[in-house]
């Protein structure tokens, strides 16, 4: 998702095996362990290439074929609770990132109705999902980290997740 080209090629395959999008669901995110004070500016902005560039970059794309195609389709964004409000430290841009998706939400609201479409925005913002993402990002490396994260409960699970999506899909058109 950090790669404007892959994701044009994914939409043009999409479009050429299987016809035009009607869903998009952005749920590609990453979080880097690094912080503010010292941080590496290429951890920061892999995480905003992916959660922010990505996603509008994706909905983009996912809205031009649905406004061609005369599509209601459905942009869905997985957000955070920390798009909402910033949890402490230890999430350094993430945090960011996510608060950039909610306004992105919003915007992209305001202008499908600005131009009359009827497709449906929609971001859902869980907490803790209890996902591969922080060991894979290197996130539970430190001690303190890895016993918050361990502790922490209850946690969603990625069931869960797919229930609130299939949710939101099966909301009437006139629920955004």
């Amino acid at each position: 998702m950090t790669k404007e080209e892959d994701i044009l090629k994914a939409f043009k395959w999409v479009a050429d095996n299987l016809g035009p999008v009607h869903i998009l669901i952005n749920n590609a995110g990453i979080v880097q362990n690094t912080n503010l004070v010292d941080g590496d500016t290429e951890k920061w902005r892999k995480v905003f290439d992916t959660n922010v560039l990505g996603l509008c970059i994706a909905t983009r794309e996912a809205v031009k074929v649905m406004r061609a195609n005369n599509i209601d389709g459905h942009v869905i964004h997985i957000n955070s609770v920390t798009g909402h409000k910033v949890p402490g430290p230890g999430v350094n841009v993430y945090a960011a990132s996510k608060y950039a998706v909610t306004a992105l939400t919003e915007t992209l609201r305001q202008e499908l109705n600005q131009v009359g479409t009827k497709i449906k925005v929609t971001s859902i913002s869980p907490g803790v999902v209890d996902t591969e993402i922080l060991e894979v990002n290197n996130m539970l490396e430190r001690q303190e980290m890895k016993e918050a994260f361990n502790t922490m409960t209850p946690k969603l699970k990625s069931e869960d997740m797919v229930d609130s999506i299939l949710y939101v899909l099966s909301t009437p058109p006139h629920v955004q």
